[in-house]
């Protein structure tokens, strides 16, 4: 099941969901939208990684899927790595492709990818990984 804004909202005023800074325009009716930490060109053609401002903590219970929102679809930025696991903690290094014709300037701020949360029924393992804890961008460990 996806999660429904308001269910977000519960969770997170519940403690046992964290999106932080929590920016209330980003929230939509079932998803969220994580904005760029910092301003960047998307060149045609490369791959950019670019950290969430957002710092989320995701219990066992859920999991979420990363999208990216269809004004920067609609322009050609493709998104590579769109699965964060039960039990991640950290921001997210969101890796945004540009197969458009021109550059795509990115900026503090935008709200350039959804997450999805979706529950996960029977939890029984919580994300261990190498990506654990992550601060800003984290490229290939």
């Amino acid at each position: 099941m996806i999660l429904s804004s308001s269910e977000i909202v519960r969770r997170l005023h519940d403690g046992d969901l964290v999106i932080e800074p929590y920016h209330a325009a980003s929230q939509q009716p079932a998803s969220y939208d994580l904005r760029a930490c910092e301003t960047t060109v998307l060149p045609r053609g490369e791959c950019r990684l670019v950290a969430s401002i957002e710092r989320v903590e995701l219990p066992e219970d859920l999991a979420g899927t990363l999208r990216c929102r269809s004004s920067f679809a609609r322009r050609g930025v493709l998104l590579g790595g769109g699965f964060v696991d039960p039990g991640f903690r950290g921001h997210l290094t969101l890796c945004l492709t540009n197969a458009g014709r021109e550059e795509i300037h990115v900026q503090e701020g935008d709200r350039v990818v959804q997450i999805v949360l979706h529950e996960v029924l029977n939890a029984d393992r919580a994300y261990a990984g190498r990506y654990q804890d992550s601060v800003g961008v984290v490229h290939t460990r």
